[in-house]
């Protein structure tokens, strides 16, 4: 069987606390850097054989040797800071609610000098029987967290070019991710759910920005990014509404960008939010090609209660009104720690929830 499996998970797991701990005796400098690795591999490999106990069929490393899922990316292409809210890095907050959206600073051009990912693939592919999957941030994140103002203030004088180094630092990272073996990755987008929010339009009202235009544009990086990639190279395409600390950056429902979403952009199975009423309907759905597949994020990562497996079947039967159940599949609305310090939930009710996803799915499928 191929991506997307029926029982999926986003990528991020909660950190071990003396993971957390020990990253903090690195950044005073009370540690060595091969200490630090040394325990990043060992919850990697503690956190392979927990998504091998529950039946999941792919394996992420719990993105546990970063501090965000895309801060971590994004400094490596250069000097440029994407999770600062007020000059300050943005952990996240405890407290269910609205956070602030983090603001990109580009201080040098976006280029791809080494492998970023490479490593911790193969690391996780040698340590798992599952498929390993790479999460990678999305192409558009950094202008989405910035727009044309953050680009032309110290690094570029034209977009056009900004945009350019961005499509082949995002294809040279793909192809040395296929070359080391690597067969799927997720693509995390924080931008297309988040242009329903009339907030959010607002904002980039503010600063300049048609949010209209900016789907298609973002469509046409994405494309590109794309465009010519090996076919067995698996990707797909989870779209964010913001997770830190149990907070989230924005509401409102994918009808505003579902057409050109889901037909106008080359991903072939996307990951949907849809653990609130934030999310709307699955009404959108109705949009969706017959050669592209769903996965429902039914089960919430930012709360710790449990949910009802026969309220989450009779979701999953609603979305079929809209989408052939052939071509859906169940995981949680998105990663337990976006940021390191995680949501407001334990290891035992993370474990429980990916269990019931998997359970859901050999109950509705016969599979996970």
């Amino acid at each position: 069987m191929q991506p997307p499996f029926r029982a999926e998970h986003i990528g991020s797991l909660l950190r071990p606390r003396t993971l957390l701990e020990l990253r903090g005796q690195f950044n005073a400098g009370s540690i060595s850097r091969a200490a630090l690795t040394e325990a990043e591999n060992e919850a990697i490999a503690d956190a392979a054989a927990l998504q091998q106990r529950v039946g999941l069929k792919l394996a992420t490393d719990g993105e546990f040797r970063r501090r965000s899922y895309h801060s971590f990316f994004y400094q490596q292409l250069g000097d440029i800071a994407i999770d600062t809210v007020a000059g300050a890095d943005a952990r996240g907050g405890g407290a269910s609610g609205r956070a602030d959206q983090p603001v990109a600073v580009i201080k040098s051009r976006v280029q791809w000098t080494h492998p970023i990912n490479v490593d911790d693939y193969r690391y996780l592919s040698a340590r798992t029987q599952a498929l390993a999957k790479v999460t990678i941030p999305g192409p558009c994140a950094l202008h989405f967290r910035g727009g044309d103002a953050a680009v032309l203030a110290h690094a570029y004088r034209d977009t056009d070019t900004f945009w350019s180094d961005t499509v082949e630092a995002f294809r040279r990272e793909l192809t040395a991710l296929y070359e080391a073996g690597c067969r799927y990755v997720q693509i995390d987008e924080t931008a297309f759910a988040k242009f329903g929010d009339p907030d959010v339009q607002a904002a980039l009202a503010a600063r300049g920005d048609d949010w209209d235009a900016l789907i298609d544009r973002y469509i046409d990086i994405t494309n590109r990014v794309l465009r010519g990639l090996p076919n067995d190279l698996h990707i797909g395409m989870h779209l964010c509404r913001g997770n830190r600390g149990g907070q989230w950056h924005s509401e409102g429902s994918y009808d505003a960008v579902a057409d050109r979403l889901f037909n106008a952009l080359d991903i072939r199975f996307y990951f949907l939010e849809y653990d609130s009423p934030r999310a709307g309907t699955f009404t959108p759905l109705r949009l969706v090609p017959g050669h592209k597949s769903i996965v429902l994020g039914l089960v919430s990562t930012k709360t710790p209660e449990l949910e009802n497996k026969d309220v989450l079947k009779r979701r999953v039967e609603d979305a079929t009104r809209f989408v052939d159940l052939d071509r859906l599949a169940v995981s949680p609305q998105c990663g337990f720690a976006s940021v390191d310090t995680g949501n407001p939930v334990t290891q035992e009710a993370q474990e429980a929830k990916l269990t019931l996803v998997v359970e859901l799915a050999q109950e509705i499928w016969g599979t996970a």
